[in-house]
């Protein structure tokens, strides 16, 4: 078997933070698999996480007009974008597994995490109009989201004042995971380390250490085949597949509900 290749993306300022501990534990217990891993420490790098024409050599199309997206697809074909982009889209298309390694803030990623993924996922490189979801450049690879919370698990129950951790997951997984065609791996969440005493986050790093073990033979969760939306009806849902779904219970996942409930846990557990 070929030597797996796995991508950190590491966002914590603390070098004894838990996340740290956690980015450590996959680092050496994959190393330990005979992997190559290599980690994109951004607040170490001090990663700019903003999108500007500075991510450009050379001379932009239309500077009145500047549209980043544009600019930078065609930077990225010309082989025109900066040297810091160019390195960290090297190592993603390099990597196997893809982990992204963070705190969650306001319900999502650090900005310089999300700066990142602005900056790193590229028009063109990551994903094209007719390229993207089930057909996504990077079906081939796997990635997942690692993360701690301040809150408890009980607050992002679909009871809890928080919300559904499923509907707080979906923009992230569907929405840039899963669209730029990643094979997306249930997360590894860690609930609320501040709040629990160092012997329960030894206990959640140990089952991380575990689950890792087993990691790069997992099965994804699932989402909807591109092939299932009409794009001559503005990508909504074909009605055969609408109609086959109609005496189901729940919808068909947490964003294509259909009207009806969302399938339980379908975006932290594989197979539901």
């Amino acid at each position: 078997m070929a030597m797996k290749k796995v991508l950190i993306v590491y966002a914590h300022q603390s070098a004894g933070s838990f996340n740290a501990a956690a980015k450590e534990a996959a680092v050496e217990v994959l190393t330990a698999q005979g992997c190559q891993v290599e980690v994109s420490d951004l607040y170490a790098m001090k990663f700019n996480p903003s999108a500007t024409a500075d991510d450009i050599t050379g001379e932009v199309k239309d500077a009145e007009h500047f549209h980043y997206g544009e600019e930078t697809m065609l930077a990225w074909k010309e082989g025109r974008l900066s040297a810091v982009l160019t390195e960290e889209q090297r190592k993603l298309s390099a990597a196997d597994v893809v982990i992204f390694q963070f705190p969650m803030y306001w319900f999502t990623v650090p900005a310089i995490m999300k700066g990142w993924i602005d900056r790193v996922l590229t028009m063109g490189f990551a994903y094209t109009s007719e390229q993207r979801y089930s057909q996504g450049i990077f079906k081939e690879k796997k990635a997942m989201l690692s993360f701690t919370t301040g809150s408890s698990e009980s607050m992002f129950s679909s009871n809890g004042i928080n919300g559904d951790i499923n509907i707080t997951l979906w923009p992230l997984q569907n929405g840039i995971l899963h669209y730029c065609g990643f094979q997306v791996l249930a997360p590894q969440i860690f609930w609320a380390p501040h709040h629990i005493s160092s012997e329960a986050c030894s206990t959640m790093l140990e089952a991380w250490r575990t689950r890792l073990q087993g990691l790069l033979g997992e099965m994804p969760l699932s989402f909807t085949p591109s092939d299932s939306f009409d794009c001559e009806r503005g990508f909504q849902l074909k009605d055969v597949i609408e109609e086959k779904h109609k005496s189901e219970d729940f919808g068909l996942t947490v964003g294509t509900h259909l009207g009806k409930r969302i399938p339980p846990n379908s975006q932290i557990k594989s197979g539901v």
